[in-house]
């Protein structure tokens, strides 16, 4: 074995390893009920991430400020938990009953309370997989404070950097300043950070907004701030754990109301006993589908291919797309908007309420043979198990009556991280690797690579692996899974645990038929082993819109035509 390749292997046995631990870790201080991330609780949670290094989390292990990482994750974190000394985790214990008002971060579904300045709550009801997100995310953050701490305390925190005053004097006093003043302001902030003035310029304006133009000044300076008080006056950041959550976590107690919920519906509507395809999918692909070209006949006059669904992906189409959801509501489908606290809204569509001609659905003398889909929005993680394990379960109605869902199919479309590729290219799976275990799950997929050849853009099978948290990836581990034997493609979070509720439910349980059909088609989000690749990079914008439907009428296409 060349010596390239044994560095590259222990650099892959180097991360694997620091992924246990930090899971290991998690998992301990979830049981503990509390702890410190820079404190000596904190301390193995640190230099695991540190030495992980992951690719979302750029130069995380360097002097200078991570930016493109910051933005990463305080998109993913509600706004002013930079200023809060205490982060409280807890089960939805009824705050939303409350004064408090919820604060939703902008790329996370998850409700989040200011209890007071000092303490912030964040409810978590997707599943441990949250939980570890979150606090991985933390650890970045806290890591990064410490940095900014560092470059501008002088003298053992006698005194501080000028460029230091200058921002507290703006921050604290809600100084209202110039356009000059605050490019004065970002060329401080440039070497409190070790950046340069267009990198932080950069990042300011993606803060920015008009009702806070300054929120990076602020951002910056409570995450310096709070590392101060760490280091000089000893008050230690605190994460705890509720005794709610912690006694409620894994028992499925947010999934199980979400699916009773689904088969209420369904009951009420006489669809319990039809054939149903289940699609894990977004909430407009399907919906616009099915439903766009005969809601919009005059703005799909003249377009092509998929330039319809373009024109609703625009950010100006609301108009265009309620017009759409308005049509769809008198023609067999019914949309619940979860109240469980899943955050996992779902369409039940009717197909026999359709009252107009969609090339792929065959007219049916019986109508009970008419399929019903139901679409659920994604899940998260460990939460695709507990959602699909108590969906796939029988319905027992008011009157104790057990009704078995006849489920034909179940079909998984979702983003994911390409490792040969680029972003907008499509992944067909064969298998789904669980990652940290001996976990294997192959499957006879009903989607081939050919089936969605022939769009203009990449397509490619084999494995994928379900990875602990798409934060936690490095380099050297993907590139380790993608040139080993195991010929993995891509990685994302939900897959194997799909698969897992599936199997159980059709070869152990018997809750529903072993014939059932299984479908997974992703599109790439990003590629974490490029350089400016990584979700952290940004979204996928218009590239997302022909993968999108291409899988998601080609899902459809097989559903109508069985």
């Amino acid at each position: 074995m060349s010596e390239t390749k044994k560095i590259a292997r222990t650099r892959a046995q180097e991360s694997t390893n620091a992924i246990e631990k930090l899971y290991i870790s998690m998992r301990h201080l979830f049981s503990r009920g509390f702890y410190k991330p820079m404190g000596i609780s904190g301390e193995t949670l640190r230099k695991s991430l540190l030495l992980l290094r992951p690719e979302i989390y750029g130069s995380i292990a360097e002097e200078r400020i991570e930016l493109s990482g910051l933005t990463y994750v305080i998109e993913r974190l509600p706004e002013g938990i930079e200023e809060c000394q205490f982060i409280n985790l807890t089960a939805d214990e009824g705050y939303k009953n409350s004064h408090f008002k919820s604060i939703i971060p902008p790329k996370r579904r998850r409700n989040c309370y200011r209890i007071d300045k000092d303490q912030m709550n964040i409810e978590i009801t997707r599943g441990r997989s949250e939980i570890y997100d979150i606090l991985t995310h933390l650890t970045f953050l806290f890591i990064e404070s410490h940095k900014i701490q560092e470059r501008v305390t002088l003298n053992d925190g006698e005194d501080f950097t000028r460029e230091w005053k200058h921002l507290e004097a703006i921050v604290l006093f809600q100084k209202k300043i110039s356009d000059e003043e605050r490019e004065v302001t970002i060329a401080h902030l440039g070497n409190i950070l070790g950046r340069t003035f267009d990198e932080v310029l950069e990042v300011y304006n993606s803060f920015s907004s008009d009702a806070n133009p300054d929120r990076f000044f602020q951002l910056v300076y409570w995450l310096g701030k709070l590392a101060i008080n760490e280091v000089l006056e000893n008050q230690k950041r605190t994460v705890t754990f509720s005794s709610v959550l912690i006694d409620e976590i894994g028992h499925h107690i947010y999934g199980e109301i979400w699916a009773n919920n689904i088969k209420k519906v369904l009951e009420e509507n006489q669809l319990l006993k039809r054939p149903i395809h289940i699609i894990s999918a977004n909430m407009h692909s399907v919906l616009n589908s099915m439903y766009a070209k005969d809601a919009l006949p005059k703005e799909n006059t003249g377009l092509k291919g998929f330039e319809i669904y373009q024109l609703l992906s625009n950010s100006d189409s609301k108009p265009l797309q309620k017009k759409v959801k308005d049509f769809a509501s008198i023609n067999g489908l019914v949309y619940i908007k979860d109240t469980s606290g899943t955050n996992i809204n779902v369409q039940v569509i009717d197909t026999a309420k359709i009252n107009f001609d969609v090339s792929e659905i065959s007219k049916k003398q019986n109508l009970e043979e008419y399929p019903v889909l139901i679409v659920m929005d994604y899940a998260f993680g460990e939460q695709a198990y507990e959602t699909m394990d108590e969906l796939l379960k029988p319905y027992i109605c008011e009157k104790n009556i057990k009704t078995h869902l006849d489920v034909k199919s179940v079909s998984i479309m979702g983003k994911a991280g390409i490792l040969e590729g680029g972003k907008g290219d499509i992944m067909i799976p064969s298998a789904h690797i669980f990652e940290g275990t001996a976990d294997n799950y192959p499957f006879k997929n009903e989607l081939s690579k050919e089936d969605l050849e022939g769009f203009g853009i990449e397509v490619f099978d084999g494995a994928m692996i379900s990875v602990l948290g798409t934060s936690l990836q490095n380099k050297d581990l993907l590139k380790f899974f993608h040139d080993s034997t195991w010929n993995v493609i891509g990685l994302e979070m939900e897959g194997a645990h799909y698969q897992k509720a599936i199997q159980a439910a059709s070869r152990i349980r018997g809750n529903i038929s072993e014939d059932v059909q299984v479908r997974y088609a992703y599109y790439a989000s990003d590629n974490p082993l490029e350089t400016g690749a990584t979700l952290a990079s940004g979204g996928l914008g218009m590239t997302g819109v022909t993968p999108t439907y291409a899988i998601t009428q080609k899902i459809l296409a097989q559903i109508f035509k069985n």
